[in-house]
């Protein structure tokens, strides 16, 4: 009966995912649309990824709401933060400027960053010692059936797509006739993100409903009755004085800030690095995309089969190899040619079906004591998400406007999953089939 408990709580708990990269992927599915409608530079697009939920958005929301989530519960982040949610995509869907753009990425980005710590936390504070991983990695097949989705949406309601009659049709009906062709086609964006703002709406409905996280409830009655001070800034005191969390802290972030500089690039602009580095059209990136994310949910699946009672060190190893084994062939073959696009889209695949976020998010709920657990995720994505903002930045300069800087930006990101490659099997601890009050009392004592 526990067991079949945590798996709802974690599956509503895991909209949060489909949000979060969904949001992702809708703004880079149609991206070169909003582009041509509004007329943005490369600039306009780096200044969109540094402010959406990818970087600089989900980054402040992170900060915020782990923080939050550590004082006044987690069943508190659930309550109001898809609200947020919702206003930032209904923005992305009424714009008709880039600074209306601008601001409705932002306020979903900082929506997402506020729910991942109290996500990932309460989904392993629900979970059993003995599927605490396979909890995890159902959240991440989340973070990968959201993007899917959203492509195919993307595809068959872009121009040329199966759909796409229907959107000229309603294009003409509320903007008029006059309408340009530009406008019209933005209008394929401007549904997929309707699809966002209904799929929040079921899944706040969800959220509010469950039930605070136990574990959080024990760690506040023991602070109250050793007199202890529960205050925010009392929890952000304790996080920076403690040796052990601040060591922790430089591991997980290292270990998730080299790959996530890799893999917020890629969620945000693979599908125009495909139609300019790679010459194939819109409706081909996101085909290629929407296969490569099918793997990723594919492998996911497999990897929480057996990861409760498998080597947490191998997995991490093979994901990074895979990952810089795609690399590698992009600065071998070439983007140029359809054989080097699909080895790449096929490895990045597999990689993300066992990425350094599944052992980031396991480990990083696992690692700090429940009293300031959601607060030292929020800080580490707070660090990881806004440095991933500036490379977004650095990389459209990097990149070029038709992609001619792309060797030497792959060559960045080879370097970049290295030092998570090396990092991890230094730092990787050992925490399977202990529970989290357990690992706390090892890693920590009695103390907090």
């Amino acid at each position: 009966m526990a067991a079949k408990s945590s798996l709802k709580s974690t599956i509503a708990v895991s909209l949060n995912n489909y949000l979060d990269a969904g949001a992702i992927v809708a703004g880079a599915s149609g991206l070169t649309l909003w582009q041509k409608y509004l007329g943005l530079t490369e600039v306009h697009l780096g200044w969109l990824n540094f402010i959406s939920a990818n970087c600089l958005g989900a980054a402040i929301g992170a900060i915020i709401g782990g923080f939050l989530a550590d004082k006044y519960g987690r069943k508190f982040i659930y309550t109001y933060n898809l609200l947020v949610y919702m206003l930032g995509v209904l923005l992305v869907m009424f714009s008709v400027n880039f600074p209306m753009l601008l601001c409705g990425f932002l306020f979903t980005g900082i929506s997402v960053g506020i729910g991942v710590p109290a996500s990932w936390t309460y989904i392993s504070e629900s979970s059993e010692v003995n599927n605490r991983g396979r909890n995890i990695c159902i959240s991440q097949m989340s973070w990968g059936i959201g993007p899917m989705i959203i492509l195919l949406f993307g595809m068959f309601f872009a121009p040329g797509g199966y759909l796409f009659n229907s959107v000229e049709t309603l294009a003409l009906a509320i903007g008029g006739s006059n309408l340009n062709t530009d406008a019209i086609n933005v209008f394929s964006s401007r549904i997929v993100f309707f699809s966002l703002f209904i799929v929040a709406f079921i899944a706040w409905n969800m959220q509010r409903k469950l039930e605070e996280s136990s574990e959080w409830k024990a760690s506040k009655e023991a602070a109250k009755a050793k007199g202890e001070d529960t205050g925010l800034l009392h929890a952000i005191g304790v996080l920076f004085s403690n040796k052990i969390a601040v060591r922790t802290v430089v591991f997980l972030a290292c270990i998730y800030l080299t790959w996530n500089l890799v893999a917020s690039v890629m969620g945000f602009f693979q599908p125009h690095i495909y139609e300019t580095a790679g010459g194939v059209t819109n409706e081909q990136a996101n085909w290629m995309n929407c296969i490569q994310w099918a793997i990723i949910v594919l492998t996911t699946l497999g990897v929480s089969k057996f990861i409760d009672n498998s080597s947490h060190k191998i997995i991490y190893i093979l994901g990074l190899l895979f990952a810089i084994s795609a690399w590698l062939i992009i600065v071998t073959i070439g983007v140029n040619g359809p054989t080097g696009l699909w080895a790449f889209a096929i490895l990045w695949g597999i990689e993300g079906g066992m990425s350094v976020q599944i052992f980031y998010a396991l480990w990083g709920t696992e690692l700090f004591p429940a009293k300031f657990r959601a607060g030292a995720q929020g800080l580490m994505f707070f660090i990881v998400r806004g440095l991933s903002a500036i490379w977004g930045l650095v990389f459209t300069y990097i990149y070029g406007e038709n992609g001619e800087g792309f060797q030497i930006a792959a060559y960045c990101m080879i370097a970049l999953l290295l030092i998570s490659l090396v990092v991890g099997v230094i730092g990787s601890p050992k925490t399977q089939g202990k529970t989290l009050d357990a690992i706390t009392k090892e890693r920590y004592g009695d103390n907090v």
